[in-house]
């Protein structure tokens, strides 16, 4: 299992806390720090069964920037999303966990982080 996150984020740290308190064998992924590659991006969007602006963090300054909110939501529109949040990781909804069985989850809830752990 791995966890993408960004140690400034609060749910991040409780996610950590809670795979912590549970024993969870997991790798850290500090996405701003080693940050993804649009094929990754690609492959863990495919593990959550969603698409890249299910998972893009518009209220951010880069997304305001770029002006993502008036980006077409379409498979022509896909591969740009992708790119955008690979040259803007910062972007990327946090935290994201890879689960044993091929899928991930974004695990913003003590839910979600134990539906990861779950699987």
């Amino acid at each position: 299992m791995e966890i993408w996150i960004n140690p400034a984020c609060s749910k991040c740290r409780s996610a950590l806390t809670l795979l912590d308190a549970e024993g969870a064998d997991y790798t850290v992924r500090r996405y701003l720090e080693d940050v993804p590659s649009p094929d990754e991006i690609r492959a863990v969007l495919g593990r959550l069964g969603l698409e890249p602006w299910d998972i893009t963090r518009t209220q951010e300054a880069a997304a305001k920037e770029l002006g993502l909110r008036d980006w077409p939501r379409d498979e022509a529109g896909r591969d740009r999303w992708v790119e955008a949040l690979a040259a803007h990781p910062k972007l990327i909804q946090r935290p994201i966990i890879t689960a044993e069985d091929g899928t991930a989850v974004v695990a913003r809830s003590e839910e979600a982080v134990r539906d990861a752990l779950s699987r």
